[in-house]
């Protein structure tokens, strides 16, 4: 028979859809074509592929080749269906058995040599070919990524003969096996390597208990940035769930992820001179990329100096934000990618670093400073604390620097185990019906919440925000109901309301 029928998968975003790969043999002109939407690097495949069949001592049929790769209408790119392409021009020749091909799929880039290369996304196709009952044969280069789902029928070659050679039954292929060490904690950063600042721990650990977003304001020099890198010690571990996610997005990104370490939530801080792109994804065509707020999926989205970041750009953060994902539409199609993370930032208070006494920058200039960050943007901030310069002879003299990022990431544990038994989901998620039935307030507290809101000039959002942070203070401490204390702190975490009523007070 000269038709063989091979199975691979495409790259979508982080979506791996089925591609058949058909091939035929028919007597003419020898030819080799392929169609089914291939972009310049698929159709390059011939040369490659009909350099490996012959440097791996097979015969490359002297016939006429149709390659057809379906859907039609799914665009192809890249080199991964160079070895379900050989393959399949070797059963259609009867150089190798049929038998064997409905029960597998097919990765990889092939060198001319013949060499297997490993391909970029191969996480989210070994997802999907899991779930169809199939098992993955891949390039050796890609065993880390491939072990990550502990199956022990996906399978890894270092060539195009040694595939063949396990579909004639003459080779038994390994299993994907991962070379490092799973660690599920962070071994370099601690929360004591900050000196003083307990007031911005105490907020810290109340985002990572609640997942809640914070923005630190303060002069240069004062551990903003420290703290904000230590946040991932004190976060619980990633669910295998929440890992292979992450994992996948990497996969599909072409990006390096520490395999060894892959369920400690990720840590993402771009530059301030980041483009929309590569802060949300993107790009041109079909080749749309994932941006930083899906690699920090699951994890943590650092903005420093946000103010330096254009407005624009930070504004787009503010649908994902709610949202969870983030929908980049092109002409050519539209791509969904994850978007579920934490936003931590720092800041400035004016344009010469310092507020107060020791501040050379008028209230008209810190006005003009801080209006680069529009209020629905800040409004997504459940805390915003300031983190002051430290006290004359901190630095000299021996102190305890509080408690350890283990001893704190118990505390956050525990919450968030209220927090998921209560209602399936950490407090900064919460909708306005969770809110009404988890956050009940008495009487007199709903009135003293009222009162502050009115005073402070806050919009709904920041009301509900206020009552998340306070149902993760109860979570903390294991209290069922929010009390007035709880409502006290979480209002003491709006320094940024503050700043701008006493500028608008005093300009």
């Amino acid at each position: 028979m000269s038709l063989a029928i091979v199975y691979s998968r495409a790259k979508v975003g982080v979506d791996a859809p089925l591609v058949t790969v058909e091939v035929h043999l028919s007597n003419g002109l020898p030819g080799f074509a392929i169609v089914g939407l291939p972009e310049a690097s698929v159709r390059e495949a011939r040369d490659r592929v009909r350099s490996a069949i012959i440097n791996s001592n097979f015969e490359f049929p002297a016939k006429k080749i149709i390659v057809n790769l379906a859907p039609a209408d799914l665009p192809k790119e890249g080199g991964r269906f160079d070895l379900a392409i050989a393959i399949g021009i070797l059963a259609a020749s009867e150089q190798v058995p049929m038998v064997k091909l409905e029960s597998y799929e097919f990765y990889g880039e092939l060198a001319l040599s013949g060499l297997l290369r490993p391909v970029m996304g191969i996480l989210p196709a070994a997802i999907a070919c899991t779930k169809q009952k199939r098992q993955a044969i891949v390039s050796i280069d890609n065993q880390d990524e491939l072990a990550l789902l502990e199956n022990d029928h996906n399978k890894v070659a270092d060539s195009l003969l040694q595939v063949c050679a396990f579909l004639h039954g003459q080779q038994i292929l390994p299993f994907a096996r991962p070379h490092l060490k799973l660690v599920t904690e962070s071994e370099n950063c601690d929360i004591q390597d900050v000196v003083g600042q307990r007031y911005a721990k105490r907020a810290l650990e109340i985002a990572a208990a609640g997942g809640h977003n914070l923005l630190f304001i303060g002069p240069p020099g004062t551990g903003k940035t420290m703290l904000a890198s230590r946040l991932p010690s004190i976060l619980p571990p990633l669910t295998i769930e929440q890992g292979l996610a992450v994992a996948a997005i990497y996969s599909t990104s072409g990006l390096d992820l520490a395999w060894s370490n892959w369920l400690i939530p990720p840590f993402r801080s771009p530059h301030h001179s980041s483009s929309a792109v590569a802060l949300v994804g993107g790009g041109s065509g079909h080749h749309l990329r994932p941006g930083e707020i899906s690699l920090a999926h699951h994890g943590v989205l650092f903005l420093d100096e946000l103010t330096e970041f254009d407005r624009r750009v930070l504004d787009s953060l503010r649908e994902p934000l709610e949202s969870g994902e983030i929908v980049i539409s092109r002409a050519a199609g539209k791509v969904v990618f994850p978007a579920d993370f934490q936003l931590i930032a720092a800041l400035n208070p004016s344009p010469c670093g310092e507020v107060g006494e020791n501040s050379r920058s008028t209230s008209d200039q810190i006005l003009k400073y801080l209006s680069k960050l529009s209020g629905p943007f800040l409004d997504r901030f459940d805390l915003t604390i300031d983190v002051p310069r430290l006290p004359k002879g901190s630095l000299s003299r021996p102190a305890n620097q509080g408690e350890s990022s283990a001893e704190i990431a118990l505390r956050v544990l525990a919450a968030r185990k209220l927090m998921l038994a209560r209602d399936g989901k950490m407090n900064a998620l919460l909708t306005t019906k969770d809110i009404a039935s988890s956050c009940a307030l008495s009487d007199e507290d709903n009135q003293f919440l009222e009162h502050a809101i009115e005073q402070l000039h806050l919009s709904m959002r920041a009301y509900h925000r206020i009552l998340k942070v306070a149902r993760t203070l109860a979570d903390l401490q294991a209290v069922a109901e929010i009390n007035r204390s709880h409502l006290t702190e979480a209002l003491g975490y709006r320094a940024m309301d503050r700043l701008l009523s006493s500028l608008n007070t005093r300009f």
